[in-house]
């Protein structure tokens, strides 16, 4: 049996999660079949359990590394940012679709929620890292907690990817994502 080099084992994980993240994109978290998701990575089921196990594996690594890459723009320009790229390049993001699937098992399997939660955590970290320090510096707003601002663009972003996965209009969303950015900035109360 020949040796794979980490290099390759590397290549091939992210070559089943590009597949997997189209497949997820085409046909949500419950259609998205084992068979539909070997057509899709062009690889057998082995191969694609070998490196994650099961299905929810593979879509809660899609949820990790979907958050990380989340985190460093937040870190670097803010929640919103994050929003605007997805409204600028949906294509990047299409598979969230899948998160109006995910909202009932969120709702209902609290294992699969736990799980889940862990994998976001990442992204959770950097925005409230990234409202602390908008607070210390004077650019945001002091008459509500950070929590409270934390939450606020949370569900501006659970909503945001539903009105995306809806196939909603989309001309005003930029409008309304400076109207986010406006209400948590400082200058925003008087």
């Amino acid at each position: 049996m020949p040796i794979v080099s980490t290099t390759e084992l590397t290549q091939r994980r992210q070559e089943i999660l590009e597949g997997a993240r189209r497949c997820f994109a085409e046909y949500g978290y419950e259609s998205a079949t084992v068979r539909r998701l070997e057509e899709s990575i062009g690889k057998s089921r082995g191969a694609i359990f070998h490196h994650f196990g099961d299905k929810e594996n593979l879509f809660l690594a899609l949820a990790r590394e979907d958050a990380t890459r989340m985190a460093e723009v937040v870190a670097a320009n803010g929640l919103v940012a994050v929003m605007r790229d997805m409204l600028a390049h949906p294509e990047r993001h299409d598979w969230l679709a899948t998160r109006l699937e995910i909202t009932k098992m969120l709702r209902t399997d609290s294992t699969f929620r736990a799980r889940w939660q862990a994998h976001q955590q990442v992204l959770d970290q950097a925005v409230r890292a990234r409202l602390e320090a908008n607070a210390a510096s004077g650019r945001m707003r002091d008459d509500v907690p950070i929590s409270v601002l934390h939450t606020y663009l949370e569900t501006m972003l659970d909503g945001f990817i539903t009105r995306l996965a809806s196939g909603a209009p989309t001309e005003d969303l930029d409008a309304v994502l400076s109207l986010v950015e406006q209400s948590v900035r400082a200058h925003a109360v008087h």
